[in-house]
């Protein structure tokens, strides 16, 4: 899966199927610089379950770790984010997305009743499921993983089943669920760092300032700041910087464009600045880790 986003930073799932609304994926860590996925949200819901190191999950501007065996639920629309923080190897990272329109029509009693109850939940961003506790969830996810991979025939049926048995324990379950009240600031400043994350993954090729960043979400630069430190710890130019880099490192590893025009496309104006940035960052010069990459 390749993350990509529209212009409302909401990634595109261009490998979903209309008819069959869900999509199985691993390993992708393995092509992602620092094992580091970009910021984004999407209507889907998400599943992912980490196998063999430690994985940073961030759902807002909250850091959830999970370790071997552990399995994070992502609610519709929210704004997530992952990085692998140990291991000798890249976490396969085995996850789904999908559309709860897969197990019943949007306007049918059951969509409304048990789909819908899970997705409008404001306090329930997300759900994590340790090792070891609820079985039953980590049976299910652990059969639907295999099912989309093997794709055996009648797979889909069998996914949906398990897909339906999935929404019978979320419901069954749903009061015992921890919740998360968002206070109406707390609201706010999320809508106004989807604003500014918009800005930039539009702008980012462009010269764009502060000003240019906040004035995205019509806040000063001051609010602009106090939104990305209470997200990213960092100021909403140096995620800027980052989120070029990461942009950059990309177009090294997947095009044959020389450095001097990926560090122009990507918002550097000066290439030298744009060397001792890209080595602050991943610790190699850019001809260092396009060489690496095209070893591999």
């Amino acid at each position: 899966m390749t993350f990509k986003v529209d212009h409302l930073l909401r990634e595109q799932m261009d490998h979903i199927s209309p008819s069959f609304p869900i999509t199985f994926f691993h390993d992708e860590l393995i092509d992602l610089p620092n094992r580091e996925g970009p910021v984004h949200w999407h209507p889907e819901f998400e599943i992912v379950t980490a196998k063999v190191g430690v994985l940073d999950y961030q759902v807002g501007n909250e850091h959830i770790y999970l370790n071997e065996g552990d399995s994070i639920f992502v609610n519709s629309n929210v704004l997530h984010a992952i990085k692998q923080i140990s291991g000798d190897i890249a976490d396969p990272m085995p996850g789904i997305v999908f559309l709860g329109t897969l197990i019943a029509p949007q306007g049918s009693q059951v969509y409304q009743n048990y789909i819908r109850r899970i997705l409008s939940c404001d306090e329930i961003s997300y759900l994590v499921f340790r090792k070891g506790e609820f079985e039953q969830f980590h049976r299910t996810v652990q059969h639907i993983y295999q099912l989309l991979e093997e794709r055996t025939p009648l797979f889909e049926l069998e996914v949906l089943a398990e897909l339906t048995s999935l929404f019978v324990f979320l419901n069954e379950h749903f009061e015992e669920f921890p919740r998360k009240r968002l206070s109406r600031v707390q609201v706010s400043t999320q809508v106004r760092v989807q604003q500014m994350l918009t800005y930039i993954y539009e702008h980012y090729d462009q010269d764009i300032t502060l000003k240019d960043i906040s004035s995205a979400a019509n806040i000063s630069r001051s609010e602009a700041g106090r939104c990305f430190s209470a997200y990213f710890g960092s100021t909403p130019v140096s995620y800027l910087v980052r989120f070029r880099l990461q942009k950059a490192c990309s177009l090294l590893c997947e095009t044959g464009m020389t450095i001097h025009e990926i560090s122009q496309l990507c918002g550097f104006h000066s290439l030298n600045y744009f060397s001792r940035q890209f080595k602050n960052y991943y610790g190699c010069t850019p001809g260092s880790m396009r060489n690496g990459s095209l070893g591999k």
